[in-house]
């Protein structure tokens, strides 16, 4: 393992935050614990634990972050959760399904009131070592479950192709279990929060937690973040289904680096940042936050040493020897995979059939021992059509002596899988969408001795790693059995010759070299000075509530509506009306729209409403309240605007799709109809023409904005309109940008914008915040002036704002929650949470302490 002491990793604290799903250990109470809860290791995600350990045993100190999982009265270990919780049963094992049933009653009807002596000793029983600490997130819940649903019903099944049935879609449901999904990802921000000291190294892994490194961005902004998704990664096509997907792409674009499974799924990743939110992206690369987050392939491996020294223990030995006497003379055909809608276990027993069907010779010889672990996502059509095969099969080819197909719906032990892997004469992985199947590299390391051959999905991302397995495409029953008669007839020799090449590709894959991969691109990769990360609105919302004099500043076209093709259909929505309306009416606040339209525009669709006006770039204002427009531009000369009509003509009569706008003001050449590449051509041929003669003859200002070029006087932009509001006494009168006394000017000042013209109102809120500096200005509990610079639009635009709104709908949304009427966990930022999910502080809070206080009296 690399040292944290290597020169090449300058800055580093020799920590690792290591953030997961869930801690690897379940918390449970039963008679047996005498009433105190107690802790057990669980199976499952066996080469992300194995991670964990050879982090122990290095020279890096490790923390890790990670929920407790649902707290449990039971005699059993429960399933873990691995995608979708609807419909569920459980396993065909009698007491293992009483027990499950037994833990939910109680943990149904508990609440889970436990007091800080309960978690502190708790904690301490979860500590495994001293160089590595446990924190657990505590979402203490009588129903625990809603802390998986978004990311179990939702994301699991697009991320492995499943498309949500509209029948049975609730959008209620749905927008509860997103933002018990922000919860879920902001109480993991606390967490990382009371752990973090600069040049730790944090570590994120997959989907439950997209949010968090957007999270971590916001609050730590020269953090080195990493996020590994170990699920696949879905198209574009796909991907766009979800109504969060801007949000959850944009959390993950905070991270430095993000790795996934194989090739493919880096290209969806890239194609849905460049397709979603017109990020700029190279095939390694996406440019988001002023970072170019690295994205790359990096396949996870498993701890070839340990499972060598593990399965070829004696206790595994006398496991194989009464497998093989159990089955005498035949061929046994191994599998091993959760019962769930995407492992391919229906597909497999679909081809064994086939293969029973179209090679008889082999139909009381082989044998398919099939082991399905019981897990939450096993749906009672799925286990009806599973049984219903295995029925048919073995009605159809099975004697009083011979059973074609063994299934055991259960958790095995260890030793027993080992020996199982190890018996095996053919082992077949068919799931239809995986990551990493850990199994298929596990059954490699234990086939050293035998050499039995392995069919592997195309459609997994241990495809990319094992080459040399018998790829197929499990949807082709056809195909899979006759892959089935090769493996089954393939000689000693050629089984020994793909061993040996598979065993090499497992051993140049192990655990052991990813964990070293990931933390050493982390830890190499550069570090940028400007960071603008996505606006922390919760924070924003604080920083508002506190406020008595607040300023709002809203460029118009692609800040408050979208960009469309004709400019005069960019009409406001009702939402948008309606929380304007709303915001204007709060005696603290004043609203502008600053504008590149023109008066009569603005007059349209604005003038009805109790805000302020600015046109054509800060050349023209009409002030609350007010139906005058001052023209602030009269005493400059405009015989320029003859000659730029002229330049712009020409260049209108040679690309269709163009057209002049005159303003009384400023003259503007749009572009938006033409061809795209050849008027973007037209466009960067006019403005160097204009730059070589009208910018030189006349002070006037030559500005490219979205699809147009427009001309205007330089003395004259939104920059100007900016700082004369700011400095201006609130609420009264606009007069000159003189400025006022520190209590009478806005201490909340909220501004967004989305192209060049914008970054002069930042550029003015930068010199303001400057200027309060210098003259001492008292700072607020946050440590500033609440002066807030948004840019909308994609990530990766360089900017001069200090965060980032990904559309115009993102505004809108933010404006609904200053008005009262948009959840505060719509998106994600920094929201201080209790043990229960609740904002502290909040009535909910409260009542649960004093809950607890008395549960724990009782």
């Amino acid at each position: 393992m690399l040292s944290p002491t290597d020169p090449q990793f300058s800055g580093s604290s020799g920590r690792i935050i290591n953030v997961t799903t869930t801690l690897p250990t379940q918390i449970y109470k039963n008679d047996e614990t005498n009433g105190e809860w107690a802790i057990r290791p669980i199976s499952g995600n066996s080469a992300l634990y194995a991670s964990h350990r050879f982090l122990e045993s290095s020279s890096w100190e490790t923390h890790i972050v990670g929920w407790t999982g649902e707290l449990h009265y039971s005699t059993a270990i429960i399933p873990q959760h691995h995608g979708n919780a609807s419909n569920t049963t459980h396993s065909n094992n009698n007491e293992l399904e009483e027990c499950v049933h037994a833990s939910a009653d109680r943990t149904e009807t508990d609440p889970l009131y436990l007091s800080e002596a309960e978690k502190t000793a708790i904690e301490r029983k979860l500590q495994p070592g001293e160089k590595t600490t446990v924190h657990p997130v505590w979402l203490l819940r009588k129903d625990q479950l809603r802390w998986r649903h978004y990311a179990e019903e939702f994301l699991w099944p697009v991320f492995h192709y499943i498309q949500p049935d509209p029948a049975t879609m609730d959008g209620k449901f749905e927008t509860e279990a997103w933002r018990d999904y922000v919860r879920f990802n902001e109480a993991y921000m606390q967490a990382i929060a009371d752990v973090y000291q600069p040049g730790d190294i944090i570590w994120i892994h997959d989907y439950y937690l997209l949010l968090l490194p957007q999270l971590v961005r916001m609050r730590f902004p020269d953090a080195r973040v990493g996020l590994y998704v170990h699920a696949p990664f879905p198209s574009s096509e796909y991907f766009r289904c979800l109504s969060r997907r801007k949000q959850l792409l944009d959390g993950m674009l905070g991270a430095n680096q993000v790795g996934f499974q194989c090739a493919s799924f880096v290209r969806h990743f890239i194609s849905c940042c460049t397709r979603l939110l017109g990020c700029e992206a190279t095939p390694s690369a996406v440019s988001a936050y002023g970072l170019d987050v690295a994205v790359f392939t990096l396949p996870i491996g498993v701890d070839v040493d340990y499972i060598q020294r593990e399965a070829f223990l004696p206790a595994v030995d006398e496991r194989l020897q009464a497998i093989r006497e159990l089955y005498p003379g035949k061929k046994l055909i191994v599998g091993r995979d959760r019962l769930d809608a995407v492992r391919g276990v229906v597909q497999k027993l679909e081809a064994f059939e086939m293969f029973l069907s179209m090679y008889p010779e082999w139909r009381e010889t082989v044998v398919l021992i099939q082991v399905s672990s019981p897990t939450y996502a096993t749906s009672a059509k799925l286990e009806r059509k599973v049984n219903e095969l295995i029925a048919s099969i073995n009605g159809e080819y099975g004697l009083l002596e011979h059973t074609p197909v063994q299934h055991y719906q259960m958790r095995v032990m260890k030793e027993e899988y080992f020996a199982l892997l190890r018996a095996a004469d053919l082992s077949i992985v068919s799931s239809i969408r995986d990551g990493m199947s850990t199994t298929s590299l596990e059954f490699v390391v234990c086939q050293q001795g035998n050499s039995s051959p392995l069919i592997l999905s195309e459609f997994t991302g241990t495809a990319s790693v094992l080459k040399d397995a018998f790829l197929v495409n499990p949807w082709d029953a056809v195909g899979v059995s006759r892959s089935i008669n090769e493996c089954l007839l393939m000689s000693d020799e050629k089984k020994l010759a793909r061993q040996t090449k598979l065993l090499a590709e497992v051993q140049a894959n192990t655990v052991q070299l990813w964990t070293n991969a990931f933390v050493s691109r982390l830890m190499t990769s550069e570090t940028v000075p400007l960071v603008t990360p996505a606006l922390n609105r919760p924070l924003v919302l604080a920083e508002y509530r506190a406020a008595n004099r607040r300023l709002f500043l809203f460029d118009y076209d692609g800040t408050l509506t979208p960009i469309v093709q004709d400019p005069a259909a960019a009409t406001p929505s009702h939402k948008l009306d309606i929380y304007l309306d709303l915001l204007a009416e709060d005696p603290k606040n004043q609203v502008w729209i600053i504008s590149g339209r023109d008066q009569a525009f603005l007059e349209k669709w604005m003038g009805g409403k109790n805000v302020g006006l600015s046109a054509e770039h800060g050349c023209f204002m009409k002030d609350l309240g007010s139906h005058e427009w001052v023209n602030l531009a009269a005493e400059i000369d405009m015989l320029w605007q003859k000659k730029v009509e002229a330049v712009f003509q020409k260049y209108t009569d040679r690309t269709p799709g163009t057209n002049i706008e005159m303003k009384k003001v400023a003259v503007t050449w749009h572009h938006r109809r033409a061809d795209p590449d050849f008027g973007n051509y037209q466009a960067g041929e006019c403005y160097r023409e204009l730059m070589a003669t009208i910018a030189i003859t006349y002070d006037v200002e030559v500005m490219i904005g979205k699809a147009n070029i427009e001309v205007r006087p330089k003395v004259l932009n939104k920059g100007e309109i900016v700082k004369r509001l700011v400095r201006a006494n609130h609420g009264a009168k606009q007069g000159s940008a003189a400025s006022m006394p520190e209590g009478d000017v806005a201490d909340f000042v909220f501004c967004a914008g989305d192209d060049l013209t914008d970054e002069d109102m930042f550029r003015a809120l930068s010199e303001v915040e400057i200027d309060r500096v210098q003259k001492g200005y008292t700072r607020n509990q946050w440590n500033g002036f609440g002066v807030h610079p948004v840019a909308v639009g994609p990530a990766s635009k360089k900017t001069t704002a200090t965060a980032h709104l990904v559309d115009p709908a993102a505004v809108i949304e933010t404006i609904g929650l200053f008005t009262g009427h948009v959840s505060i966990f719509e998106a994600a930022g920094t929201v201080e949470l209790d043990d229960r999910g609740h904002i502290a502080g909040s009535e909910s809070s409260v009542r649960a302490l004093s809950r607890t206080i008395a549960s724990t009296k009782i």
